[in-house]
Parts: C-alpha cells; structure tokens; sequence
C-alpha cells in the first residue's frame, strides 16, 4: 500500500499536468507522459541490452524508449492508433483489472499508472498522438534513407484474417451498442478491418450468458472473443456456434465443461483455444478432433488427463497443446 505521503506527492507532481488537460490543452508528450512512461514501462520494453553475459531483449518486441520505436509497436502490431485510445493497446492495457494477464505494468514490475496519468496517456492519443520534437533513444531507429526492405512475410493467421475479410463490410458502430451495454468491449481487428475482436475482460464476473449473448447482433464479423473470467456457462456458448470467423476464443479461468465444448465443433477457422482452469475432462476433448486449423491449445489446470491429451494429439498432429 502506498503512504499517503507518497501517495500526496504523486497527486503533487500531477497537478499541472492535470489542470492544462481539463483546460483542453494540448499534452505535452516529454513532459507529461514520458515521465511516467519511464518510470512504469521502460525497465521492460527499451533497448536490448547486456546483463550477465546475455542478451535482454524487450518484453514482445515492444520499444517505449522512442518516438519511432513507440510507432513502430510491438511483435503483435500497432499500440498506438492516433485519435483512437480506445484501439490503443498502450492505453487499454492500463485499464484493465490489475489481475489480468494483459495488465500493464504487470504486477510486482511497477506501479500501475494512477487515474491521472492514465488520463493523460487517453488525452494524449486521442488528441492525434504528438511527440512534438522528442525522439527519446535512436539507437535501432532504421535509416530513413536505406533502401526499403523486403515485404515481410505474411503468416499464416494474417491470410486467414485477410481471407475472412473479403467481401465483408465493415460494421456501423451502433451495430455493436448492445454489447457495450453488456459491459464488452469491441475494437475493429485493425484499422478498416470489418473483423472483430471482443472481450469482456473488464466487467469478467458481472458478464453471465445473457449479457454474452449479445455478441449475436456482430456474429458476422467476430474473429477474437475472450470470455476469460466471465459467468459464462456451457449453455452460454450455444451463439458462439453461429461465429464462423471466429480465430481465437479465451475461456480461461471459466465453469465451462465438456458439454460446452460441443458448441465449437463446427469453428473451421479456429486458431487458437484457451482451456486453461476449466471444468473440461477428456471426454470433452472429443469435440475438437475435427478442428484440424487448431493451432494452440491451453489445457493448464483443466481435468483433462495425460492419457486424453496423447489422444487428442494424435488427432491433431499440428496442434501445440500446453498441458504441464
């Protein structure tokens, strides 16, 4: 727990910055978000650096230690989208709940970012993402001038997700009001994208099969849904049947069994499967012989058996499946 002498400097150091952006000044990157951003998140995502005869890299490829290098983004992509905190992972991270596996700064690796900063860092994007003339460390930075490299290799969920675009439209935003009513939060897959990715991490517990039943007026367009920590139950699964682009679904850490598992036979597009802390045994495990696109698997903690998971494998061939 923080002192409350701490606690009254921290408020202290922020006060400024707070006030100009209730003014609707324009936020100063250098001045009022790098140093929280160096604070909280630097130790983790900068340079690769030396520390006992081996070599750190940063935490998912992801550099905060530069202006560039906080464009460029991470292994996964983009974590800042100008004028859009909410499809900011940079941002987006922070506000959810501290036990969640994508909370930023994990727990125990720094302090969470406080209301305000957190404020600030939403501000900050949403008024267009300027660094104005910091650039922060340049070591890495390509040379504007070299010659242009060699498209990077597409892999094989990109060309899927590109392949379950076509032909579709993009949805109106209002398409989706029922489930951010819900408590779920939607985000377009990428900039234009008419793919999905949804979640209900941020209301977890208070999101039962109704509320989760919303998803149905986006079905179409769903390709990630994560229900980690939710009420959801097996019956709750039954609209996911229905999500035919769906890539990868997260039910980590819920009640669901092996009934539930039935609902997702006929995911031809399935990708990636989080069973982990589940209720599901080996009989449930039957139900995704045929899901030959499976890729990853996440058994963890589940009841499911060493002997069920052999089978399992034997299956699917290609599929990682993480059991121990």
């Amino acid at each position: 727990m923080k002192s409350p002498l701490r606690s009254f400097l921290a408020l202290a150091a922020l006060a400024v910055p707070v006030a100009a952006s209730a003014q609707g000044d324009k936020v100063n990157f250098e001045k009022q978000i790098w140093p929280f951003l160096e604070k909280s998140c630097v130790k983790c995502h900068k340079a690769p650096y030396e520390e006992d005869g081996k070599t750190v890299k940063p935490k998912a490829g992801l550099r905060l230690d530069g202006a560039w290098a906080i464009l460029a983004g991470s292994e996964n992509g983009a974590v800042v989208k100008a004028g859009k905190s909410g499809e900011s992972d940079l941002y987006t991270r922070t506000t959810l709940p501290e036990d969640d596996d994508d909370f930023m700064p994990p727990t125990g690796k720094a302090d969470p970012l406080t209301a305000e900063q957190k404020e600030l860092l939403k501000k900050w994007i949403d008024q267009g993402a300027d660094f104005g003339g910091w650039e922060g460390n340049t070591e890495g930075k390509p040379k504007e001038a070299a010659p242009a490299p060699e498209k990077a290799p597409v892999s094989e969920v990109q060309e899927l997700y590109k392949k379950l675009s076509d032909g579709l439209t993009a949805p109106k935003e209002d398409a989706w009001k029922g489930v951010t009513a819900a408590g779920g939060r939607v985000m377009p897959l990428a900039n234009g994208s008419p793919l999905l990715s949804v979640d209900f991490r941020l209301v977890r517990e208070a999101a039962d099969d109704a509320k989760i039943g919303s998803i149905t007026a986006v079905g179409d367009h769903i390709a990630q849904l994560d229900l980690s920590k939710t009420a959801v139950s097996d019956a709750g699964l039954k609209p996911i049947a229905g999500l035919k682009r769906l890539v990868r679904l997260d039910l980590n850490q819920t009640q669901i069994g092996d009934a539930g598992l039935a609902e997702l036979k006929g995911l031809e597009h399935l990708h990636y499967l989080n069973l982990y802390g589940t209720q599901v045994t080996d009989a449930g495990l039957d139900h995704l012989r045929g899901l030959k696109g499976l890729d990853s698997l996440y058994l963890w903690q589940s009841k499911v058996t060493e002997a069920g998971v052999k089978k399992l494998q034997a299956a699917l061939p290609d599929t990682k499946i993480s059991f121990k």
